[in-house]
């Protein structure tokens, strides 16, 4: 089953040893004095022969890049990923202390999260089990004979944690009330990564459509059916997604907020899919006393409704049962498990399947994070940690706002509402003031299959019953480990998790320009997402309100368009480019934050200096750093599907396009017409 989480609308995130950072770049406390200096910068990742103005991304981790090839269990490797996998190894040292110990009390932390990694690791009885722990659900199908039945089973799997087929369907912020939760109805039912991936003709994507066809084939098979009929059943489930697809808005499309708030009564919207009676279905959905919805995508759900009187009710069976089972394959034995990795290769390049106990790690802190965080930072992370965070947080907030004030494009009506949002943003750092316990919740050692089925119903609930309450600012959108970054628009907030506090975005003892060419800029990056193409749209309560005189908006896109036209010009793979305007919003924030960050690290005793610490200026070492962040490699079938899907560009133009902006890049590297990254200066885009 796919574990189903609360509706918390997280845009802009930044992907993306607990060593700690003094001013004044002092000894990491407790450190040996015998230890070597730590070279925060190593020119034995770089690749000299490379000119910093024809390929600064080469130039900076070429040498990394060419001696560190991928693992076979990535699909990309680099800083982020290392840093992940040096999280992950503390989360396994934590999971396999809690866990040696059955009969814990009952409830407890160190139970819950004991005996979850305990069933998830017992491979003797899940394969035992083989994939009897969805025989009721698929037994459950066979007996439907009308269409009621089946859009009342797939009602009953949102409700129970079992599956989420046809449409999306969540409680969240009202983005337009922020202090009031709402129904919200999104586009769905597909089971590959993006709409496009049905609709496109050429080789690569043909690849993928047979490798979904081949999924659903195996998955059918190995629960008892002929191949013959497993096959034609691939054929009517891929054609069902198909249709849903053609009818599904592009992921640009829905970049824009204002295009997916649709705010229906909801017998209004009844009236518009007579087959989805949502005044009678949103009870069956547990949500009762709600007169209106939120609809993302309306003319979708007309389609889809369409479809679902066209269709047979015995193809419908089988697509609910292809849900059941995709599901939940990677969680049963190994058969499905190997057909699940195979097709996972097929879309990613992934070479082996990750370890049992990593892939379960991944799942406990997906499911149970906010238990297995507490283990995490009270063994992890540090008070000082978080203080110094903070006063980088305030040091970059006053930089952007005399960034704000001093713009050239901008009237003083719209920087005055602009430093009105930016003083009402929201900062959370580390791990929550408040944990959540999921009471109620039980976890068995011996029912793996069970535990994620209750995991997921208790998340359901849990979602559902926000209505009505007030609005909850005060949770933590991601795990304590996670490496990584986010802001939130309805809430106006920045958030930045434990995970991502280490090398090399921050240490204690690394000089400010690594600090902030690295958590500086992410920083930085975050604070801008408040001001890109979506953020920009929010005011300082994070309402969906338009704060903007018409000409600084114009201004403002005509900018922006400038960004996606540099972007779109940068080749991936072949014939594929960046999308810009896919990327956007990740490509202002790159820009934005490294320009906040710079000029933060300018007011600081190193950024003020030209001292060379191994052999670099301040300025060169701030923008090494900015790079080797991004220093990664992937493989082609990743990259290939990352420029469909991910909003944020690959890291080699995250790193080259927003320097090409800078001024003061050129300078640190004395960059010259004829270098191949050269801009003139009058074509250096400036936003933020």
């Amino acid at each position: 089953m796919k574990l189903k989480f609360t509706n918390l609308m997280l845009m802009g995130a930044l992907a993306l040893s607990a060593n700690t950072f003094a001013e004044g770049g002092k000894p990491v406390k407790g450190a040996s004095p015998n230890d070597p200096p730590k070279k925060y910068i190593d020119p034995a990742n770089m690749n000299p022969s490379v000119k910093p103005g024809d390929n600064f991304f080469d130039y900076a981790n070429g040498n990394w890049v060419k001696t560190n090839a991928i693992p076979a269990k990535e699909t990309r490797w680099g800083s982020f990923n290392i840093l992940r996998q040096s999280n992950t190894d503390k989360l396994l040292t934590l999971l396999a202390d809690v866990s040696k110990t059955a009969g814990q009390a009952k409830g407890s932390l160190k139970q819950r999260v004991g005996d979850m990694y305990a069933s998830g690791m017992d491979s003797v009885t899940i394969e035992k089990k083989g994939y009897t722990p969805i025989l009721p659900e698929l037994s459950r199908i066979d007996k439907i004979t009308s269409l009621d039945g089946v859009i009342s089973e797939m009602l009953y799997e949102r409700v129970n944690g079992i599956g989420s087929p046809l449409f999306g369907f969540g409680v969240g912020q009202d983005s337009k009330h922020v202090d009031k939760y709402i129904v919200s109805l999104r586009q769905g039912g597909t089971s590959l990564p993006d709409r496009d991936n049905y609709l496109k003709d050429d080789a690569r994507s043909k690849k993928i459509q047979d490798a979904l066809k081949t999924y659903i084939t195996t998955l059918f098979t190995l629960t008892g059916t002929s191949p013959d009929a497993a096959a034609k059943n691939a054929v009517t489930v891929y054609e069902l997604e198909k249709s849903l697809a053609k009818s599904q808005l592009s992921r640009v499309a829905q970049r824009d907020p204002n295009a997916t708030y649709n705010k229906f009564s909801v017998a209004d919207f009844s009236k518009t899919t007579p087959h989805l009676n949502w005044v009678k279905l949103l009870p069956m959905l547990q949500v009762t006393g709600q007169d209106t919805l939120l609809v993302g995508q309306p003319a979708f759900f007309k389609d889809a409704d369409a479809l679902l009187a066209a269709t047979p009710v015995e193809d419908w069976k089988t697509y609910l049962k292809w849900n059941i089972l995709q599901g939940s394959a990677s969680l049963l034995s190994s058969p499905f498990v190997k057909a699940s990795f195979a097709y996972n290769s097929a879309l990613s390049g992934q070479k082996t399947q990750t370890p049992r106990n990593e892939r379960m790690s991944g799942q406990i802190d997906g499911a149970l994070g906010e238990l297995l965080g507490q283990l995490y930072v009270e063994k992890y992370f540090t008070p000082a940690a978080k203080q110094y965070m903070v006063n980088l947080v305030n040091n970059l907030k006053v930089t952007l706002g005399d960034r704000i004030k001093n713009l050239d494009w901008m009237s003083d009506a719209t920087k005055d509402r602009a430093l009105k949002k930016l003083a009402a943003f929201r900062v959370k750092i580390g791990y929550p003031d408040k944990w959540e316990t999921y009471p109620g919740l039980v976890i068995d050692r011996s029912d793996y299959y069970g535990n994620l089925k209750r995991i997921s119903k208790w998340r359901y609930n849990f979602n559902v019953t926000r209505l009505g309450k007030p609005v909850d600012r005060s949770r933590f959108g991601m795990t304590p480990p996670t490496v990584n970054a986010s802001y939130s628009p309805t809430n106006n907030e920045i958030l930045f998790p434990a995970g991502i506090l280490q090398f090399p975005f921050f240490d204690f003892g690394a000089d400010d320009a690594v600090n902030y060419g690295g958590i500086g800029a992410v920083i930085g990056h975050e604070m801008t997402h408040g001001f890109d193409d979506q953020g920009r749209q929010y005011d300082a309560d994070g309402t969906l309100r338009d704060w903007w005189t018409k000409d600084d908006a114009d201004k403002f896109k005509s900018r922006a368009d400038q960004v996606v036209n540099q972007y779109n010009g940068f080749t991936v793979l072949d014939t594929v480019h960046v999308n810009g305007r896919l990327t956007l919003g990740e490509n202002l924030a790159d820009l934005g934050g490294l320009n906040v960050a710079y000029a933060a690290f300018k007011k600081t005793k190193q950024g003020q200096s030209t001292t060379k610490i191994d052999g670099f200026t301040p300025d060169q070492r701030f923008f090494l750093s900015w790079a080797q962040v991004w220093r990664s490699s992937q493989r082609p079938e990743a990259a290939a599907q990352r420029i469909l899907t991910d909003p944020h560009s690959p890291e080699e133009f995250r790193t080259n396009a927003p320097i090409t902006n800078i001024d003061a890049w050129y300078t640190a590297f004395d960059v010259k017409a004829g270098d191949k990254m050269y801009k003139k200066p009058e074509d250096r885009i400036r936003v933020w």
